[in-house]
């Protein structure tokens, strides 16, 4: 018998389904237990920011517009994240290539320097490499392969096979090239070792992936990576480097020309790790004093709203492309700031679990109040850990993923991101 299902959305945000039976017994069924809308994000257009730009209260002023026109009722429970490219863009928080270049000769010397498995980034990396080449006398470069710590693919490992055990490692990038081919990223086209090598006069690049191997070139080591740098930092430490620094020292604080300070871009925590190209001879860097950015932003949504939500500063999301394996997560941290409760984890009880392995005699609404029962437990004790099978991941790290795939890194032009219902489980009402 052919049965036709409608749904009427009700105004008070339950569901009344009207089943229209053909033939016979005409009938309607309301099921008022339940609330049709979860999470919700919306992404949240912001002028272009400039440097000196009070970013707190314009983008709170924005957040308020925008919950105006639609509609929106802003609630406590809400979370509202802005990505660090627009608080540093605010801070005006920029190095050029001569700032770094000063630092590398105020830690190295005229020296030597040895780079240790770089990300392959022209945006990421490339003029943080022509600084250090115009600091240093020399610089040596050693890539991973087949890719780096984030995944940008070197080569295709399916094309080394034999062939590696004829390399000799560490093998010179002219090398390597004549015997792979000349390999170019599948999303930018690029070959990074002929562009590294071409960011400076005085740019050897090599490979391998054993970071001991730069010590045959120098015992001044710039430990380059982005997740892995501390664990090979002790490894080629142990191994006789005697000057070794990584790039969070790396204009941790500004650069001293001639003994004056000069008002270039700094971060104590992370250096010109976390770094983008601005333009042919510029860096912003990741922004400085997030945490305090965040108390000020949302003091002033509360001002502008009334409203106290949930806050966080945003950079890259913790998610990998399928295709390639790249992770997008190539800035240091997910979220450098955030409100004290996005430090926390979920305490999730695993729905489609405990659905047919505890109340799997149950069916329709008798199963659905006892999930409900069930849910509502667990929030009255919520020193209690009921995470059956979910993956105890931070709030800041999935909330931050979360508003950077909404926000994106192109043309969107919504830096800011609202989510709603994050907070809410299948009992909330």
């Amino acid at each position: 018998m052919e049965v036709r299902p409608y749904i009427y959305i009700l105004l008070d945000a339950r569901v009344k389904i009207s089943y229209n039976t053909l033939g016979k017994n005409d009938y309607d069924k309301e099921s008022n237990f339940m609330r049709v809308m979860g999470t919700q994000a919306h992404g949240i257009r912001l002028p272009i920011i400039s440097k000196g730009d009070r970013l707190e209260s314009i983008a709170a002023i924005y957040l308020k517009e925008a919950i105006a026109k639609e509609g929106i009722t802003l609630c406590e429970n809400d979370v509202v994240g802005i990505t660090e490219a627009v608080v540093a863009k605010a801070q005006g928080n920029y190095a050029g290539i001569t700032d770094v270049a000063q630092d590398i000769r105020d830690k190295f010397g005229d020296e030597e320097v040895g780079l240790i498995f770089p990300m392959m980034s022209r945006n990421r990396f490339l003029n943080i490499l022509k600084g250090i080449s115009l600091g240093a006398k020399k610089v040596y470069v050693l890539l991973r392969y087949p890719s780096d710590d984030v995944g940008n693919p070197l080569i295709d490992p399916k094309m080394l096979g034999a062939m590696e055990d004829s390399f000799g490692f560490p093998i010179s990038a002219n090398e390597f090239m004549k015997k792979t081919g000349g390999f170019l990223h599948p999303f930018t086209n690029i070959n990074y070792p002929s562009l590294y090598q071409s960011a400076g006069g005085n740019i050897d690049v090599y490979i391998s992936n054993d970071a001991r191997d730069i010590l045959k070139f120098t015992k001044n080591v710039l430990v380059s990576e982005v997740h892995a740098r501390e664990l090979t930092k002790d490894i080629v430490k142990k191994a006789g480097a005697e000057k070794i620094f990584t790039l969070c020292d790396v204009l941790s604080s500004p650069v001293h020309h001639s003994g004056i300070i000069k008002d270039s871009g700094y971060n104590e925590a992370y250096g010109v790790l976390g770094s983008n190209m601005l333009t042919d001879d510029t860096l912003k860097l990741f922004p400085r004093d997030c945490k305090g950015f965040v108390k000020r932003f949302r003091d002033e949504i509360a001002r502008q709203t009334g409203v106290s939500p949930e806050v966080l500063v945003y950079a890259d999301g913790a998610f990998k492309d399928p295709a390639y394996g790249i992770w997008e997560l190539a800035d240091p941290v997910v979220s450098p700031a955030y409100t004290d409760r996005l430090g926390g984890t979920p305490n999730e009880l695993k729905l489609k679990f405990i659905a047919d392995s505890k109340f799997g005699h149950l069916t329709g609404e008798e199963k659905h109040k006892a999930v409900i029962q069930m849910m509502k437990e667990k929030n009255l004790h919520p020193d209690q850990h009921f995470s059956e099978g979910t993956t105890p991941r931070k709030y800041a790290d999935l909330l931050g993923s979360l508003c950077d795939l909404m926000s994106g890194s192109g043309d969107k032009g919504t830096p800011m991101v609202l989510i709603r219902g994050y907070f809410d489980d299948f009992a909330t009402e």
